[in-house]
C-alpha cells in the first residue's frame, strides 16, 4: 500500500537518521557552548514558562543563549521532516504531539533517552507517554505535559435558558441544544464545535463504542463504518447543526473571544485555557463568578472518554549540541518548570506533581475528565493521518450535512491506506 510523502519522507529518515543512536553526533555530545533553539508548539505554553526556560539555562551555561520559536500545530510533520533531515536545520529541542511521536521515534528521528530516563523522572513520568515513545525497549521522547479536555460553561447563559449542568451524554446534548434555541442567533453556539474539530468529537465517537481504527491481521484498518462509530459520528452531525454556531469549515483555534462575548454557552477546551480566561485582556475576568467546568459526560453517568491530548518532548538525532540539550530538556521536566506549567491548567509531566493543579473546581474538572480519557490508535503511521488531514475533512463534511455512513467509508478507506 502507498505511503504519503509526508511518511515516506520521515522514514526516509531511517537511512541517515536511524543510527544516529550510536553515530558520532550523540556519542560525540557536540560543544560547551552553543546557541540552542528549542521548537514549541502553538500558545499552551505559558510566558512565564519560556522566560524562565530561557534565563535558567543561559545562568547555567556562560556562553551559550536559547532560543525558543513558535510552530504552529497544523503543518507540524511535514516541518518536523524536513528540519530533523538536516543538522543545519533542525531545532536541538522540538515538542511534538503525543499522537504524532511514534511516526518519528520509529524513524529513528529522535536521539535515545533511555540513560537519561532515571534523571527526569523515571517511574514519575506519565506512562502512557513514555510507553508512546518506546520502540524496541528504547525511549525517545519524554512526556511534556497531558491536557485532558473539559467544557467551560456560562452559569449566567445557563440560568436565563433554565438549563441544569447535564450528568449524562443525552443530557449534554439536549442541554447544548436547548442553549442554542434559548438564544437564537445563528452564531450562537449552545456548544462550540467547529466543523474540523474532530479532536473534541471524538468523545462522542468513543462514548458510543466506536473508534477511529484498530489492528487488523499484521496491518490496521480503518473502523468509522462500524454500527459503534456510525452512532458516535450521527451524535457529532446533530450538535454540529443544531447546537454550534461555529463555521462548519473552521478548526477549533480561537472560541475564547466569543465565549467571552456571550456566543458561546459550554465549550471543550483544555485546563491551560482557564490561564487565557484570566487575561485582563480576554473581557472574562469581569465575568470570573460566572464561568462553571465539569467533566464532559457519558452515557453512563461517568466522564466520557475524551481525548488525552498533550505533547512529547525530544532531542532530534541530528541536533549538534547533544548533551547541552538533554540540559535544556531536564530543566523543562523540572519542579520549578512543571509548576509553572501546572499554573495554567496543564497537567504536569511527572506524576508527582498533579498536586500542583491546585484543589479548586478547575483542577477537579482537570482530574475527572482524566480519568477516562484515551489516545488514539497507537499504530507507527497515525501521524500520517493526521497530517493528511483525513479527520478534518470527514468531520467538517459531517458539519456541513452530508452523509455519515458514505462519509465514514470514505474516511475508512484513506486511513486503511495510511496506515499500511
Amino acid at each position: 500500500m502507498k505511503k504519503t510523502l509526508a511518511l515516506a519522507a520521515v522514514t526516509a529518515l531511517l537511512g541517515a537518521t536511524a543510527a544516529c543512536g550510536s553515530d558520532d553526533t550523540e556519542a560525540d555530545g557536540g560543544p560547551e557552548t552553543a546557541d540552542l533553539v528549542v521548537w514549541l508548539n502553538g500558545a499552551d505554553t505559558p510566558q512565564e514558562a519560556r522566560d524562565w526556560l530561557k534565563e535558567t539555562f543561559e545562568e547555567q551555561n556562560p556562553g551559550s543563549t536559547l532560543t525558543i520559536q513558535e510552530q504552529e500545530w497544523d503543518g507540524l510533520v511535514e516541518r518536523l521532516t524536513t528540519a530533523l533531515s538536516s543538522e543545519d536545520q533542525t531545532p536541538d529541542i522540538v515538542e511534538v504531539g503525543n499522537t504524532q511521536a511514534p511516526t518519528f521515534t520509529t524513524a529513528g528521528a529522535f536521539s535515545d533517552l533511555t540513560g537519561d530516563l532515571d534523571d527526569l523522572g523515571g517511574d514519575d513520568l506519565l506512562g502512557g507517554f513514555v510507553d508512546g515513545a518506546t520502540v524496541d525497549g528504547k525511549t525517545f521522547a519524554v512526556p511534556y505535559y497531558a491536557g485532558s479536555t473539559y467544557v467551560f460553561y456560562r452559569k449566567d447563559l445557563f440560568k436565563k435558558a433554565g438549563v441544569d449542568v447535564p450528568t449524562t451524554m443525552d443530557e449534554f446534548v439536549d442541554a447544548a441544544i436547548t442553549l442554542k434555541k434559548a438564544d437564537g442567533a445563528k452564531d450562537f453556539s449552545g456548544y462550540w464545535l467547529p466543523g474540523q474539530d474532530w479532536r473534541d468529537g471524538a468523545a462522542f465517537l468513543w462514548d458510543a463504542g466506536g473508534d477511529f481504527a484498530a489492528p487488523e491481521g499484521d496491518g490496521w484498518a480503518g473502523t468509522l463504518s462500524s454500527d459503534e462509530s456510525l452512532a458516535g459520528l450521527a451524535t457529532v452531525q446533530k450538535l454540529f447543526t443544531e447546537a454550534s454556531g461555529a463555521p462548519a469549515d473552521a478548526n477549533e483555534a480561537d472560541p475564547v473571544t466569543p465565549f467571552c462575548a456571550g456566543k458561546v454557552a459550554m465549550m471543550s477546551r483544555p485546563g491551560w485555557v482557564y490561564g487565557m480566561l484570566a487575561d485582563p485582556d480576554s473581557g472574562c475576568p469581569k465575568l470570573a463568578d460566572q464561568i462553571g467546568v465539569f467533566a464532559l459526560p457519558g452515557s453512563d453517568g461517568q466522564p466520557a472518554p475524551v481525548l488525552l491530548g498533550g505533547s512529547d518532548i525530544a532531542v532530534p538525532a541530528k541536533s549538534p549540541n547533544q548533551d547541552l540539550a538533554r540540559e535544556a530538556l531536564a530543566l523543562m521536566l523540572s519542579d520549578e518548570y512543571q509548576g509553572l506549567m501546572a499554573a495554567q491548567g496543564l497537567t504536569p509531566a511527572r506524576e508527582s506533581l498533579a498536586s500542583l493543579l491546585g484543589d479548586d473546581e478547575f483542577a477537579q474538572a482537570t482530574i475527572a475528565a482524566a480519568s477516562n480519557a484515551k489516545l488514539t490508535p497507537a499504530a507507527a503511521n497515525w501521524a500520517t493521518v493526521e497530517g493528511t488531514r483525513i479527520l478534518e475533512d470527514l468531520f467538517s463534511e459531517i458539519a456541513q450535512g452530508g452523509d455519515v455512513t458514505t462519509l465514514a467509508a470514505e474516511a475508512d478507506e484513506r486511513i486503511t491506506d495510511e496506515l499500511n
